[in-house]
């Protein structure tokens, strides 16, 4: 066999474990397998210069591109007409009953019983997908004007969902819904330095960055699921594309369902309602869709949108409103952070009166200004962002300028990328106080009893400077503070004497130390053991543990090579603090539960929430809060919620308490 032949087999083994791994969930090749094969590909076409397009090694770049060039599309990418009520929808359901009606009086060949497939409407970034005669992917593009997009290829190869080559010899294109889930978001976000906002700004923000390695890191997937040109095969039903974009080896969301009535139609969107904020991505509505392709034909288009389909879109996510004024605030790291201050608007059920600014480059890249009107967002349940401005009220708006000194402390600031930092350490009240808090929280230090009102006492009235002074805190001198009686400070000091013996990760996480949460800190105590192996840990060590990437390695660097910071461990360290750490044993090695992910939901009668995780946890199980496709069991206690539909709907094993019990 020539090298030429074991570049195709490769890469043909390659990308059926991609299929298998990212769309089935079902793979058939090992990791290490992979990686060997990959290896070796690698290097026969560094050998040959021989690279094929759908190589898997085309799927990760590492160029930073010039710019953005323009595609046209082959068939014109429509918009979907709206709906936001159900009576909006029984009316548009009314006219296709009409239409059809009138059509079947003058025609032979009469349209079928009119029957409407239901999809979830993504909230991602719309995908176009060009594929050759030879099935090989020569071109992705976003939606742009619908005639006109912008060309991401190379974007789009870093989702490994998408095929680079499928079965099948005429050229298409292939709309879908790139997405970033929040598992992936989560992920990013502990390992960036500048997290993001939202799943939609990470998807889009991806797509549309010039930066390959960067949009690698967003790890997205994409949901397939419309057909807009084809020069082959032709359907007679939506349904029938479907499953054709299922066969190809796309990826697709489970969730498909066909009504025939209205009523069914409102019991989906019920249904979708309510798992909405269950899901692990975002959508903002469902799709209704004529199935019957002839019946579409017959319905036609408007100037805008097609007849034939329709979204209804849940309560609205978004609003306009005036920008009142900025407000600048310092966090425990010493940001300065700008704060929108708005004019109340409602907003998805909630009065908002405050929204995310994420700093000055986001503030100008947006055109943002004092007295303009802005679109503010809401994802989930989040703090809500503005995410533009209405050009056609800046006309008597002013600039945000930035501060130059700290708000709080008058400090001179420093400017580090597109952030302003006051670097005031131990007399810049709200950093001393923010540090103070999360050093005393339950996931920290556990210090009970300790609020921020209280924190700011010990900063203002007893000169707290470090994290060591709590320990030398007296009952007389708490006795001075604002409602604080014999039985309160007693409380109090008992509280931070019990910190001293606490768990080491609970000790790595009070430290504050920059992109590290407490997940990371039990990662970090898992593969280290102690403290000092954590201090003296190198880069190339802490990239090794699985979920630590290099902007969260290089904090950890930098902390532990501050000689400020070291002494303050040492402080510590010497007023008896004492970090613990007990490797624990994983109960009944090789039990049913053992690498396992399980979902629980509902109440149960024999665990608290904290309780069931630390046993799923000792039986070496994986406690995750979404449900997917690679969740292995869902524990259901009473009043289970969508969690536990959305189990059925996966066919996943469902587990009551007693099946629990009787399993361990």
């Amino acid at each position: 066999m020539n090298k030429e032949e074991r570049i195709k087999i490769l890469i043909q083994e390659l990308n059926r474990y991609s299929h298998e791994y990212y769309v089935l969930d079902k793979p058939s090749m090992s990791d290490k397998d992979y990686d060997e094969k990959y290896d070796e590909l690698l290097t026969l076409e560094k050998e040959t210069g021989i690279i094929l397009p759908y190589s898997p090694t085309q799927r990760v770049g590492d160029r930073v591109l010039p710019e953005f060039s323009k595609y046209k599309h082959k068939a014109k990418l429509w918009s979907l007409d709206k709906a936001q009520s159900l009576e909006e929808l029984n009316e548009w359901h009314k006219r296709n009953i009409k239409a059809v009606e009138e059509f079947n009086k003058t025609n032979e060949n009469s349209l079928p019983e009119l029957s409407y497939v239901i999809t979830k409407k993504f909230d991602g970034l719309t995908l176009n997908c060009t594929y050759n005669e030879q099935g090989i992917l020569i071109k992705s593009a976003t939606r742009g004007t619908g005639e006109i997009g912008e060309d991401i290829t190379l974007q789009s190869k870093t989702i490994k969902s998408l095929p680079l080559k499928i079965d099948y010899n005429s050229s298409m294109e292939i709309h879908g819904e790139a997405i970033m889930t929040k598992e992936a978001f989560e992920h990013y976000n502990n390992n960036s330095g500048i997290p993001l906002k939202n799943l939609r700004n990470g998807a889009a923000g991806a797509l549309r960055n010039l930066n390959l390695k960067e949009t690698a890191k967003r790890n997205l997937t994409a949901f397939f699921y419309d057909i807009g040109y084809n020069e082959g095969l032709q359907f007679k039903t939506y349904i029938e594309m479907l499953e054709f974009i299922k066969e190809k080896g796309f990826l697709m969301d489970d969730y498909i369902k066909i009504c025939k009535s209205i009523d069914d139609i409102e019991k989906e969107i019920a249904y979708i309602r309510d798992i909405r904020f269950d899901l692990n991505y975002d959508i903002d509505g469902v799709v209704i869709a004529v199935n019957d392709i002839r019946t579409r034909e017959m319905l036609g288009y408007t100037v805008k949108f097609p007849k034939w389909a329709i979204a209804y879109k849940f309560e609205a996510q978004e609003a306009t409103t005036i920008l009142m004024d900025v407000e600048w605030n310092v966090g425990r790291s010493g940001r300065v952070s700008p704060t929108a201050i708005l004019e109340p608007v409602e907003l998805a059920g909630v009065t908002v009166k405050r929204a995310t600014l994420n700093n000055m480059d986001d503030i100008e890249r947006k055109g943002v200004k004092v007295g303009a009107r802005v679109f503010v967002r809401r994802s989930n349940d989040v703090i809500p962002e503005i995410m533009g401005v209405d050009e056609t009220s800046l006309e008597h708006s002013e600039e945000i300028e930035p501060p130059k000194v700290c708000p709080y402390c008058g400090s001179e600031l420093i400017i580090t990328g597109a952030h302003y930092f006051c670097e005031n350490t131990l007399s810049c009240k709200p950093q001393m106080v923010k540090s103070i808090v999360h050093y005393g929280s339950r996931e920290a230090m556990n210090i009970e009893g300790f609020s921020e009102k209280t924190a700011e006492q010990l900063f203002e009235k007893l000169d707290i400077r470090a994290l060591g002074d709590l320990y030398t805190l007296t009952k007389e001198q708490l006795l001075t503070l604002d409602k604080f009686g014999e039985k309160k400070a007693q409380n109090l000091l008992n509280a931070v004497q019990k910190s001293k013996t606490c768990e080491l990760h609970a000790f790595i996480y009070a430290l504050g130390i920059p992109n590290v949460g407490v997940k990371t800190s039990k990662d970090l105590v898992k593969s280290f053991k102690t403290l000092e192996n954590i201090k003296n840990a190198t880069f190339e060590e802490l990239v090794n543990i699985q979920d630590i990437g290099d902007i969260v390695a290089k904090s950890i660097c930098e902390f532990f090579h501050d000689e400020t910071i070291i002494k303050s461990i040492n402080d510590l360290l010497s007023l008896g603090i004492t970090p613990l750490y007990e490797e624990k044993e994983i109960l009944n090695k090789g039990n049913v539960f053992e690498g396992k992910t399980i979902v629980v939901t509902g109440t149960l009668k024999n665990y608290s929430r904290t309780e069931i995780k630390d046993k799923l946890e000792e039986l070496g199980a994986k406690v995750s809060g979404s449900v997917s496709k690679k969740t292995d069991y869902v524990l259901v206690g009473e009043e289970a919620g969508s969690k536990y539909e959305k189990a059925k709907l996966l066919e996943i094993t469902i587990l009551s308490e007693d099946d629990f019990q009787n399993m361990i």
